[in-house]
């Protein structure tokens, strides 16, 4: 099948696959990426290594034109911010990936959401595009539980596993998925997570704190600790009864820190000042 990709390398063992599976690519669509947090450098070169049409700019009706002209049949979205639509005079197919087991935790980047919220199951799905975001009727997905122990890039691992299981379904299979896929109805919306949400609280519980470290992983949780304000990626906790007061430092060495929390003590192991700037993170 001709296709053309719109994503970065989040998900790009997407585009990986459909490659290995046969499929033909005419054309990479991505986007402008910080290299701190998100990348496109791989699929872009994996694109020019195949003599690719790249383009970093929004797509638009006259893009959808040139993919049917291109004799295009199906339009592969997974990691690409805009909408896309119109896309059904032109295309076949157009199918987006989705961090997430729809209807539940539609949105732009729900796995933070997900830890913090201690979700036992999680997914990936490809869905129809829709005129509305992550709406369209399910062609594929792929659910895996997570642990009490899920951090942000764990469960980023999991969803790229699961992307590529779903992409063989698509692969193998496109037009049959397509003609049966199922509405989702009803939904829940997750929007970003808020700068209050990536912080730690440290009047509130050890495992409260905790997961809130795990929720972000290597992106990075906030901190203030007495005075300093810090990111913090990595951290480990007790419970145990204290007169201290929450966020004041206890203990250091070296460059390990004990803080106080509500009902006991967190050691950030993994942490770096915080500098003013331009927002981190997703």
């Amino acid at each position: 099948m001709r296709f053309a990709f719109a994503g970065i390398d989040f998900l790009g063992d997407v585009l990986e696959t459909l490659l290995a599976k046969g499929w033909e690519p005419v054309k990479l669509f991505s986007r402008p990426c910080d290299g701190i947090y998100d990348f496109n450098d791989a699929t872009v070169a994996r694109a020019r290594s195949l003599r690719l049409p790249v383009q970093m700019a929004r797509i638009l009706p006259a893009d959808l034109a040139g993919l049917k002209a291109l004799g295009c049949e199906a339009l592969i979205v997974a990691g690409y911010p805009w909408l896309i639509t119109g896309w059904e005079r032109h295309l076949s197919y157009a199918i987006n990936f989705h961090p997430s087991p729809l209807p539940l935790g539609r949105g732009p980047y729900p796995l933070f959401q997900a830890v913090l919220d201690d979700v036992p199951q999680w997914g990936m799905t490809a869905h129809i595009l829709e005129p509305s975001f992550d709406t369209g009727a399910i062609v594929a997905q792929e659910l895996f539980p997570l642990s009490g122990a899920e951090t942000h890039d764990t469960l980023l691992a999991k969803c790229q596993m699961a992307a590529k299981a779903v992409a063989v379904n698509l692969a193998h299979d496109l037009p049959r998925l397509h003609a049966d896929a199922r509405p989702q109805g009803a939904g829940t919306y997750w929007p970003r997570v808020t700068q209050a949400q990536r912080t730690i609280d440290w009047t509130g519980s050890v495992r409260d704190a905790l997961r809130t470290v795990r929720a972000f992983g290597s992106i990075e949780a906030f901190a203030q600790v007495d005075s300093r304000y810090l990111y913090v990626w990595e951290a480990s906790g007790w419970e145990q009864p204290h007169d201290f007061q929450p966020g004041a430092l206890i203990h250091r060495h070296r460059k390990h820190m004990v803080v106080a929390a509500r009902d006991g003590f967190v050691q950030i192991t993994g942490w770096s000042p915080y500098a003013p700037g331009p927002a981190r993170g997703r």
